[in-house]
């Protein structure tokens, strides 16, 4: 059996604003790894290691956990740093009206168990990872940044789709694979 690393997620396409701050972040010049923008997405469900021939089983449960829900937007708003500014490790951007993204989650999460993928033992907590920090040098640039962008609405996106992805670790940093795409409200 073949095993692949995996998750379920939502791309998110990057409008002119989001792209601003990703600019000024690499103008801080923290010690970071800041995601591609290409690679940005709202991870869902993290499965790890999967059995390739659980991907049909996964596409159903995915299938069902939308079957009563329509297209919906969700705004990015803010950004902030886990787990805390004191000692930082990731650097996101908010997101709101995350109720329908929520119930997906939860309802995945449930039914995936059933396959013998890990529930959850966090609540289900969205954001956009933009970097992620591996040291303090210029953390006061960062924060200054964080500061500068509370209560900005950046972004309106208008989620249609959820996607399972085949995650490669390469030393350059991850390759995204779609495996499966899922319409919402199909």
């Amino acid at each position: 059996m073949q095993k692949i690393r995996a998750f379920i997620a939502i791309d998110i396409p990057i409008s002119q604003n989001v792209t601003e701050i990703i600019n000024e972040l690499k103008e801080t010049l923290i010690d970071a790894k800041i995601v591609e923008t290409e690679n940005m997405h709202l991870t869902l469900k993290f499965l790890g290691d999967t059995d390739e021939n659980l991907i049909d089983e996964i596409e159903k449960i995915i299938k069902d956990a939308i079957i009563d829900i329509q297209p919906f937007e969700i705004i990015l708003k803010n950004m902030g740093v886990f787990p805390n500014k004191n000692y930082i490790k990731v650097a996101w951007i908010g997101v709101e009206n995350v109720e329908p993204l929520k119930k997906i989650a939860e309802t995945i999460d449930a039914k995936l168990n059933d396959l013998g993928f890990e529930k959850e033992k966090r609540p289900f907590s969205v954001h956009l990872t933009i970097a992620r920090i591996k040291s303090a040098k210029n953390k006061e640039k960062l924060i200054d940044l964080i500061n500068k962008y509370q209560n900005t609405e950046l972004q309106k996106i208008k989620i249609n789709k959820i996607i399972l992805k085949k995650s490669t670790l390469t030393p350059k940093g991850p390759i995204y694979t779609n495996l499966k795409e899922i319409k919402v409200g199909e």
